[in-house]
């Protein structure tokens, strides 16, 4: 699959996220909703942004964090399943995670316990 007609499809599968924009960068693309980045579009794969709460969701499938060059790891960024990326509305909700993480500091004045690990587990 071609660079660009990967990133359409990324872009189709996000739908009208507002405001959604794909910027080009660094040999790949950035995705931003407003000002917050959240994406990297780079050789056919999507990394998402994640933190302490979702990456476990992705270490648990095997995914890796970006590695833009053999010297450079940038580990908050995780590539997207696949059977997340071609289901949009699954997408749509990792995307937002990235957008605005989940963290454990939101969640305990309205829980006994903390929510599993694996937040972006649809339900």
């Amino acid at each position: 699959m071609r660079a660009d007609s990967f990133k359409d499809f990324v872009l189709d599968q996000l739908g009208p996220t507002p405001p959604l924009m794909c910027k080009a960068m660094f040999g790949g693309h950035g995705l931003y909703q407003r000002e917050t980045f959240f994406g990297i579009i780079h050789k056919g794969r999507l990394y998402l942004k994640t933190n302490g709460m979702t990456q476990p969701a992705y270490a648990s499938r095997g995914m890796q964090p970006f590695r833009p060059n053999g010297k450079q790891i940038l580990r908050h960024y995780y590539e997207v399943p696949v059977e997340v990326l071609e289901d949009a509305e699954q997408l749509r909700a990792w995307a937002q995670w990235a957008v605005v993480p989940p963290s454990a500091q939101l969640v305990l004045p309205f829980h006994d316990s903390l929510p599993s690990l694996d937040v972006l587990t649809p339900v």
